[in-house]
């Protein structure tokens, strides 16, 4: 996965840093993401969900409002309404670099900004909140008790997260005035709601509230036990798989056709955590799994191990190879499984202490099928090419990458 770093000019004339996610493979739709109140584009859900998308070939900005992390400006000076003129003009840069946002997503206050500032993104098809607030307002009972030192002196300061951020009038006002019903029964969006039962920081009952303010089609899914901040990486991931299923009903995510007699493209394996063993596999331009390990072997079970994708190889192999043979016979196999196990067993030419990898291989047929029939078909299963390439070996050519 690549990242661009990119600035471009938000409300007040201040230069706004962004990170542009790009997928190493085709790039299939570019979403906008607004992160959470105080926060920056570097928070760890912000992160994770971009680069879980990335490997899904959705490009995805995400950048910091004025006055927060490495943009520019004062945050005491920002509002609400600022905050959406921001998201505004971000979606208006995308759209000079031919990568205009057709996928929103807003995370917490970002949520409620996202759902204002939709309306006003034509290019968009598809609006996704997560924790966000139905009442912006909502963010200042996080610092309620320097509400009135706010009013009296115009600005104060208050601390979010561990650090002290000035806050001033300006926004207390706005957000109090702001009413987003109306915004989301006119948004004309696909809207998907994720919120987490127990959030302690923005309760459920506001996803309830979005979900009801909003024109179909529109979709609710739990985070379960999430936390506000979506902090677990498991979770952040989840929320990530949800989005990119979800949003491929209203956009086209269809990869573009490979040129023809191309092959069937590189199979690319990156680490997705480099505590564990999860690995994302982007197969050509069509393809995405997950490969892992077992819970007991210290993994997260997220996908088959490698031995299973191997196998899987051999079963699949062999089924389309009978199922071909029998097509053109046009014999009445009806249909056809196949069962792998994999073990390794000590090897029968050698003095006992070398090993070999079996495969059994169990073949299922149905069908009308006579004797003969059911023994050709057997003996077909050994020209399987997969098969073939396990029992003679392959040469496996390696090399370092350069940068």
């Amino acid at each position: 996965m690549g990242m661009e770093k990119l600035n471009f000019t938000g409300h007040s004339g201040a230069e706004l840093a962004a990170r542009l996610d790009m997928p190493e493979g085709p790039h299939l739709a570019t979403a906008l993401f607004a992160h959470c109140f105080t926060c920056s584009k570097d928070i760890a859900a912000a992160k994770r969900i971009a680069a879980r998308l990335a490997a899904m070939g959705i490009a995805v900005m995400r950048f910091d409002f004025t006055g927060l992390g490495h943009s520019d400006g004062e945050f005491e000076n920002t509002t609400f309404t600022s905050n959406v003129d921001d998201l505004v003009l971000a979606a208006e840069h995308l759209g000079t670099l031919d990568r205009a946002p057709t996928l929103l997503i807003g995370h917490s206050l970002g949520g409620a900004a996202i759902l204002k500032a939709a309306g006003r993104i034509p290019s968009a098809k598809a609006v996704v909140t997560i924790g966000a607030p139905f009442d912006p307002e909502h963010v200042t009972h996080n610092f309620a008790d320097a509400l009135p030192d706010i009013h009296e002196n115009g600005v104060g300061e208050v601390t979010l997260g561990g650090r002290p951020i000035r806050i001033g009038k300006g926004f207390i006002e706005d957000v109090s005035a702001e009413n987003l019903e109306a915004a989301i029964g006119k948004m004309n969006k696909a809207l998907l709601v994720l919120h987490a039962p127990m959030d302690a920081i923005v309760g459920i009952q506001n996803a309830t509230q979005i979900f009801m303010a909003a024109k179909h089609p529109k979709s609710f899914i739990t985070l379960c036990d999430a936390d506000h901040l979506i902090t677990r990486q498991q979770d952040a991931e989840y929320a990530a798989d949800v989005i990119s299923a979800w949003a491929s009903k209203y956009m086209d995510l269809r990869p573009p056709a490979p040129p023809i007699g191309a092959p069937e493209g590189i199979v690319r394996v990156t680490e997705a955590d480099p505590n564990g063993f999860l690995q994302d596999i982007n197969a050509g331009p069509l393809h995405h799994i997950y490969a892992d390990e077992p819970l007991a072997y210290g993994g997260t079970n997220k996908g088959m191990s490698p031995y299973g994708f191997l196998a899987s190889g051999l079963g699949a192999c062999t089924s389309m190879t009978i199922r071909m043979y029998a097509r053109r016979k046009k014999w009445p196999l009806t249909r056809v499984w196949v069962d792998v196990t994999h073990n390794a067993m000590h090897a029968q030419d050698t003095d006992g202490h070398s090993r070999i990898d079996r495969f059994n291989r169990e073949i299922h047929l149905e069908g009308d099928l006579d004797d003969k029939q059911r023994a050709r078909l057997l003996e077909i299963a050994d020209r399987c090419p997969v098969h073939k390439t396990l029992e003679t070996g392959a040469e496996i050519k390696t090399v370092l990458a350069t940068d």
